[in-house]
């Protein structure tokens, strides 16, 4: 059973780093691609980044973009988001989400697994 768990978010002052976590057990495929998302209340979860088993990366757009960077650990089967230089419209819930082809996506529809969020939040 594919489990996915996120941890690592918390309260952080503005301009501060946070790193979350994503913890991906009972993985039954070697070729994987695992994608963070955000979400704030009323609004459409929105792609971060996305890393695969293959090394392939999608990297963060718009305001994230050079701020927010994924990478994995396989021996611990773990992904990770770092993200540096938050800002107050960076609060949201995180997800990290997973589908068994190492292929990145920035649609939320093409994952299969999904953790149950973690909270980030940004104090200006």
């Amino acid at each position: 059973q594919v489990q996915l768990r996120e941890s690592g978010g918390g309260l952080v002052q503005a301009g501060g780093s946070l790193t979350l976590s994503c913890v991906d057990s009972g993985r039954t495929s070697s070729g994987w691609s695992v994608g963070w998302f955000r979400q704030v209340p009323g609004k459409e979860r929105e792609f971060v980044t996305a890393v695969s088993s293959t090394n392939g990366i999608a990297y963060a757009a718009g305001s994230m973009k050079g701020r927010f960077t994924a990478f994995g650990d396989s021996a611990k089967s773990t992904v990770y988001l770092q993200m540096r230089s938050l800002k107050p419209e960076d609060t949201a819930v995180y997800y990290c989400a997973r589908k068994n082809f190492p292929i990145n996506s920035r649609n939320k529809g093409d994952y299969e697994y999904w953790g149950q969020g973690t909270q980030v939040t940004v104090s200006s």
